[in-house]
């Protein structure tokens, strides 16, 4: 009634229930107005009612309408078609490749890495004098999914045809972000590797990665991958399967936080603790849940414990 009439409803006292208004109103309205005073608004939107706060109508603040256009991020402009890199395109042809041929399926496990964050931050000044490389987080997972894996061969294979094949070494692909891309450097026989040789493989292969270095065949061989969303915040990803690889480790960010410990005699107190998340992803057509559970919990396990010494 109020639209035919061409009535401000904001203009019309309520006298229903709460200050509503009621038919009545609206025709009280238009006869005492005969649609003069609201015939002078029509462009004028009508205010939407908010209620009250504090007793007094409340009105909601105005908005400036955006006037600054987007800028340029990266030397791309907002609004610009732009055609894929030949490894853009490489990459979405794998990952499209994976996804329509693997079996995907995802495992995520809670992890307190509290007694490697003390390590690390006591011995990193001193391994970087020792080895001189800056100690990092990557090769105590790398070490946990080298000791998971020799447990669990399956999840070490790879598939050829209708056939599984169990890999005699350990090749540990690390996902590298770079600027252009996405890039996955392989270590190589990570099984023979200690820890000082894990990671100065790893820095090695990052920083090759990142200068345009690095050769063909230290991309390719990989038997397992891990990668690392947390660096840049994430809880923890969901990521996909690198062929013909059957599984990938996803490392989720580490935050202290509040969690229930128990002692040895069963009592139970809430402590700070580092926690993390690690996430598996594995092909369903070759790894049971069961067993990629039983993994994880080789790596968590291994992890919660630390007991190796990393000089």
């Amino acid at each position: 009634m109020a639209k035919e009439n061409n009535v401000d409803l904001a203009k019309v006292p309520g006298t229903g229930l709460g200050g509503r208004i009621t038919k009545e109103d609206i025709e009280s309205f238009i006869a005492k107005h005969a649609g003069g005073a609201a015939a002078q608004a029509p462009a004028a939107a009508a205010k939407p009612d908010y209620g009250t706060l504090g007793g007094a109508p409340y009105e909601a603040p105005e908005v400036p309408a955006v006037t600054t256009p987007l800028q340029p991020v990266g030397g791309i402009t907002p609004g610009e078609l732009v055609a894929m890199s030949t490894m853009r395109k490489k990459i979405a042809e794998h990952m499209i490749m994976s996804k329509r041929t693997s079996a995907h399926v995802h495992g995520v496990f809670e992890v307190d890495v509290t007694r490697i964050v003390k390590l690390r931050e006591r011995m990193k000044s001193k391994f970087e004098q020792a080895t001189g490389a800056k100690l990092t987080f990557t090769p105590f997972f790398a070490r946990a999914a080298v000791h998971g894996l020799r447990k669990w061969p399956i999840v070490n294979a790879s598939v050829e045809g209708d056939n599984i094949r169990y890999h005699s070494s350990i090749n540990l692909g690390i996902a590298v972000a770079l600027d252009w891309g996405l890039i996955v450097p392989v270590v190589k026989n990570a099984e023979e590797r200690s820890f000082v040789g894990l990671q100065r493989a790893i820095t090695d292969l990052g920083e090759r990665a990142r200068t345009k270095k690095l050769k063909p065949e230290e991309v390719q061989g990989g038997t397992f991958t891990i990668t690392n969303p947390g660096i840049f915040g994430a809880k923890f990803g969901m990521p996909i399967i690198n062929p013909p690889q059957v599984a990938i480790m996803g490392v989720g960010g580490i935050v202290k936080k509040p969690v229930v410990v128990t002692d040895k005699d069963g009592n139970d107190s809430i402590a700070i603790r580092s926690m993390m998340h690690l996430s598996i992803g594995y092909d369903h057509r070759i790894i049971d849940g069961a067993v990629a559970d039983q993994f994880m919990s080789e790596v968590k396990k291994f992890l919660e414990g630390w007991n190796e010494e990393l000089l």
